[in-house]
């Protein structure tokens, strides 16, 4: 007799809660902007948009504010005890915490000579230690319940690594290898765990990339041996994020179908150069692979001359 894959998962799976709690960080722009507006256009959660509190008054102003189903809150997902707090705030409002969305992230753009502990930890404190304190604050609660969903909005670097990105690559490296491991842990208690990858997207995301100290001089420095890399990276960026068909809106609808899946992969492309990027990976020897992203780098030819 034949065993189904039904029979073959051992995990337990339990009835979705009506209206389920929804916490997104980063909500007051971009993809968390996008995500938010989809949940609440959809009319069947109970959403938390959280923003530093210098955001909070931005999110009314889009028409996220306080209503009967969505609460907005104020969050500095750096801030350990602002963390606890909101955990705490929700479930005493609510009762739980059903699904949690890390979005809120940010970009450094500097090469690894450029960036110095401090630059390191802030970059890593935002986009990995985050993310993963807040899912060790929920899971409690749904493991308890037996139902969860913690999405980990992560990119195409986190699974290739670009020149002048290296800490926020470190950065989504860790997220996803954490995320892997922490899906293998919960799964039995019918908590999943959803790395989103996306790639290009045309957005304001641009306008929120960080440059150290050392990089944002080398930039305005011609005589800089790395002038080249932020001249040529930074404009080859900005002119694919302007061309893209790719939205916030497009990857919010697939981060709703994480949420609504009733076993959700580990890991979904966001965007289609994202699901292209990881055939590409896959497909190719590793170093092909490595060989044609460098010749395909933009002005690669005028790297190093400086120096010459």
């Amino acid at each position: 007799m034949s065993t189904t894959d039904e029979e073959r998962d051992c995990t337990p799976v339990q009835t979705r809660p009506s209206r389920p709690v929804v916490i997104v960080t980063g909500a007051s722009r971009g993809l968390g902007l996008a995500i938010c507006r989809h949940l609440q256009r959809l009319d069947r959660f109970r959403l938390v948009p959280t923003a530093r509190s210098a955001s909070l008054g931005r999110l009314n102003a889009l028409g996220l504010g306080e209503r009967e189903h969505v609460w907005p809150h104020a969050l500095d997902v750096t801030d350990g005890d602002q963390r606890e707090r909101l955990i705490e705030d929700v479930v005493e409002k609510w009762g739980r915490v059903d699904v949690l969305i890390n979005n809120a992230g940010v970009m450094t753009r500097a090469v690894v000579e450029h960036v110095v502990e401090s630059d390191r930890m802030a970059q890593m404190s935002v986009n990995y230690r985050a993310p993963m304190e807040l899912a060790r604050a929920v899971l409690p609660g749904m493991r308890a319940r037996r139902f969860g969903r913690i999405i980990n909005i992560s990119s195409v670097g986190g699974m290739m690594a670009m020149p002048t990105m290296s800490v926020y690559s470190a950065s989504k490296f860790a997220l996803e290898g954490a995320s892997e491991a922490l899906a293998y842990e919960v799964r039995p208690w019918n908590v999943f765990v959803t790395l989103v990858q996306p790639g290009f997207i045309n957005s304001d995301g641009i306008e929120q990339v960080r440059y150290t100290d050392r990089s944002r001089n080398s930039l305005q420095d011609e005589t800089s041996p790395y002038f080249s890399h932020y001249k040529y990276m930074s404009s080859f960026i900005e002119k694919i994020m302007g061309r893209v068909r790719a939205t916030p809106e497009i990857v919010a609808a697939k981060v709703v179908k994480v949420i609504d899946a009733k076993r959700p992969s580990i890991r979904t492309a966001g965007t289609i150069d994202a699901f292209l990027f990881s055939a590409l990976r896959r497909l190719l020897p590793r170093d092909l692979y490595h060989e044609i992203l460098y010749r395909s780098l933009p002005g690669i030819r005028e790297w190093g001359k400086l120096d010459e």
